[in-house]
């Protein structure tokens, strides 16, 4: 299974707008993506409000994980450039 693993240097860790652009390419991608924290909690990147909820901050790391696929590579470093833009 692809996967990520990000440190976020997103300006004020994951807010609703990070959120919103993760949500929005994680639905335009045919398979489910999750999101791993180093505390173990695992949501559905599909989901507004499981992201929210872990209230992710700048220097936390995350796994990011989906399906084996022909654009999943792509989706993973799209979502990993939105948590960690200095990427």
């Amino acid at each position: 299974m692809p996967r990520r693993h990000v440190v976020i240097t997103a300006h004020n860790g994951v807010h609703a707008r990070p959120v919103a652009e993760l949500v929005r390419l994680v639905q335009a991608h045919r398979h489910a993506v999750t999101l791993r924290t180093s505390t173990g909690a695992i949501v559905d990147l599909s989901s507004v409000l499981a992201l929210m909820d872990l209230a992710l901050a700048p220097g936390d790391a995350v796994v990011l994980e989906t399906a084996d696929s022909a654009d999943a590579d792509a989706v993973l470093d799209t979502l990993a450039g939105v948590l960690d833009p200095q990427r």
